[in-house]
């Protein structure tokens, strides 16, 4: 071996070498990263494949686990009447509630993104009920649609209107939640990402196509909603996510009904895993669940190509 390729082989073997420091920064690293793995994996990864393998057991939380291989799932797709019925209810909900609550937290941010005198107040004004406790906020709109006395009710009587059952009845029940849910989420985060998205738009882009004759609606259509396509699907992926979820504003404010009108596919698990403690059931419902939702992300991830516009991209 001639010397030169001794001496590329010290190199080698002096940058392999791990200096102290380096060791003790390692270390370091590890130690302050220690609290989030141990989380991650006690509290999500641990129990995510407990539930995995009592899927396919007969298991009530208390009992040990009885192995009955695919049953869960067989049944789930057979003999539970409330299985589909669910699965209709929450995707109702999410494809009426979602997509109108994003255009309508676009067009807020719009206008909040106006630079006329008042815009923080008014900014102020839009945000607060995202701040509202969801219990609280349910309670609130218990009382406001409430069939006998409640507020929206005494005004369509004093219009020479029938007073509508909205919780009670199983018709108006799915869209007084998507009215709350409204109400809540407009004004919220989503809104507040829509600003961010809008300014960080370019003025120039807008000068641009000033100086070409556009006009505001010209400008909104061409320039602005282009450049906010990348927001717009960050807002409809997460929202998606969220009201395919729905679970705590049903069971509060209705418990599933009147009639199962509210019976959404989240409250389904929550009462098979702590009404009924088939908690085997209700893993299978989950994991039947989870892969539902990454499959419908994946597929807004596909069709998210053929209109979502990445600016300098």
């Amino acid at each position: 071996m001639d010397s030169s390729a001794q001496v590329g082989i010290a190199a080698a073997a002096r940058k392999r070498r791990i200096s102290p420091a380096r060791v003790r920064e390692n270390v370091y690293g590890y130690l302050f990263m220690a609290p989030w793995l141990i989380g991650f994996v006690g509290l999500f990864v641990g129990p995510a494949l407990a539930s995995l393998y009592y899927s396919f057991c007969q298991y009530d939380a208390i009992s040990k686990p009885l192995w009955i291989g695919g049953a869960n799932y067989v049944k789930m797709f057979t003999t539970d009447e409330l299985f589909f019925p669910s699965l209709g209810r929450t995707f109702y909900y999410t494809a009426v509630s979602v997509p109108i609550g994003v255009l309508l937290s676009m067009l807020a941010a719009i206008l909040l993104n106006m630079k006329v005198k008042g815009t923080v107040i008014f900014r102020t004004l839009f945000f607060m009920p995202s701040l509202v406790p969801l219990v609280s906020a349910v309670v609130l709109w218990l009382w406001l649609l409430n069939t006998e006395w409640g507020i929206v009710n005494q005004g369509l009587r004093a219009l020479g209107m029938n007073g509508i059952g909205w919780f009670t009845d199983r018709y108006y029940a799915i869209p007084s939640l998507i009215l709350m849910a409204w109400w809540r989420s407009i004004g919220g985060t989503r809104m507040i990402i829509f600003l961010a998205g809008l300014q960080g738009i370019p003025e120039e882009m807008y000068d641009a196509a000033a100086i070409d004759g556009a006009g505001a609606w010209n400008r909104t259509i061409h320039v602005t909603i282009p450049l906010l396509s990348p927001t717009i699907f960050f807002n409809l992926v997460l929202g998606l996510i969220g009201a395919l979820q729905e679970f705590a504003a049903a069971f509060v404010a209705t418990e599933g009904g009147p009639v199962y009108a509210t019976w959404f596919f989240g409250l389904h698990i929550y009462k098979q895993a702590f009404d009924y403690w088939n908690t085997g059931y209700a893993s299978a419902l989950a994991w039947v669940f989870a892969i539902m939702i990454i499959g419908l992300t994946i597929v807004q991830q596909r069709l998210s190509t053929r209109w979502v516009f990445y600016y300098g991209a």
